[in-house]
């Protein structure tokens, strides 16, 4: 049996970030700034990954007080009531050479759902220090009404102001520990 290695998110190159169109024409986008993730894999083997992360909810920033602050309501995150957005990983599939499917349950404002990810695998690379990093590119989306944040408004000319569909894309590097 190949030991179990542990790998910590390094969050100074690494960042989470969504988009979300406004008004069906241009998207807004934004990023926490406040996250934490660990893998555990089979020696260096990430199909055999498992992954946590947590990210503080109230850590949002689209570059805008006044959205961001309605963002953090119960209008959407209810940062309060719920300050985590949690994932917990259930498979981690490859799907053709250094692409993966992570699948795994997500829960913002207390409701769990599952979703499922695209994960390209960027590759080992040993920094100037010795560390052991290795490189992720994620991306997805949920519907962010599927988690209870509903806010919106309708257009006078059909539509609506916020879309339904978030995508999400994450660029993260994990540090390998001893």
């Amino acid at each position: 049996m190949t030991a179990k290695t542990t790998w910590i998110l390094d969050p100074a190159h690494s960042e989470i970030s969504f988009r979300v169109k406004h008004l069906m024409i241009s998207n807004v986008k934004g990023v926490f700034t406040e996250f934490r993730a660990e893998t555990t894999t089979e020696g260096d083997d990430f199909a055999t990954a498992s992954v946590t992360a947590s990210i503080n909810a109230s850590s949002v920033n689209t570059g805008n007080a006044d959205r961001d602050a309605h963002l953090r309501s119960a209008d959407f995150f209810d940062t309060g009531a719920s300050p985590e957005i949690n994932f917990r990983s259930e498979s981690f599939t490859g799907t053709g050479e250094g692409n993966f499917e992570l699948a795994g349950e997500l829960t913002i404002k207390g409701v769990t759902k599952r979703v499922v990810l695209e994960v390209e695998y960027g590759g080992l690379m040993k920094d100037p220090w010795g560390n052991v990093k290795a490189g992720f590119s994620v991306n997805g989306k949920i519907n962010r009404k599927d988690f209870g944040l509903n806010w919106n408004a309708a257009l006078e000319t059909g539509g609506v102001l916020v879309s339904d569909e978030v995508k999400i894309s994450a660029e993260v590097q994990f540090l390998k520990q001893s």
